[in-house]
């Protein structure tokens, strides 16, 4: 039986072959970005939902404790990327899109639970102040890519 030996220069050529076609669906998934001034005023925006919310939510009259054991809470959602991008990107964007707040906010001013606003307004704080830092939803190429821009050291916020 012959074996076959791999020939350093087909696994170069192998190797920059699979580079450039990462390169590209970077470059892809980077079109359908926000850049220059749309970033920085998607940005702020998201400054000021943060604010809005954290004034709502004192309003409540909601203990700060509870924020604080709440706030992080939607980042869990990050757990679906054990699952592969795909999963990943779906799972972390419905925790990080303001229709589930909004939905659980609007429920519970019709309906009058009483704990529904606040935790409404923490999950909406949380993702305002994520977006406000450049994580925005994610594209399925992996969690770096979101509609914001690039997350990481490319990043030049």
């Amino acid at each position: 039986m012959k074996t076959i030996e791999p020939n350093l220069g087909d696994l170069i050529a192998l190797r920059r072959q699979a580079a450039r076609r990462a390169s590209d669906a970077a470059t892809e998934m980077q079109e359908g970005a926000a850049t220059g001034g749309v970033r920085t005023t998607l940005r702020l925006e998201a400054l000021a939902v943060l604010a809005g919310a954290l004034i709502a939510y004192d309003r409540t009259g909601s203990g700060w404790g509870l924020f604080a054991l709440l706030f992080l809470l939607p980042d869990l959602s990050m757990l679906g990327y054990l699952a592969g991008p795909r999963i990943g990107a779906r799972v972390y964007n419905v925790a990080h899109s303001y229709l589930v707040p909004l939905g659980i906010g609007a429920l519970g001013l019709l309906v009058a639970l009483p704990f529904a606003l606040p935790l409404a307004l923490i999950w909406a704080a949380h993702i305002a102040f994520d977006r406000a830092l450049g994580f925005g939803l994610k594209y399925e190429a992996g969690f770096g890519f979101t509609h914001l821009g690039r997350v990481g050291r490319q990043d030049p916020w």
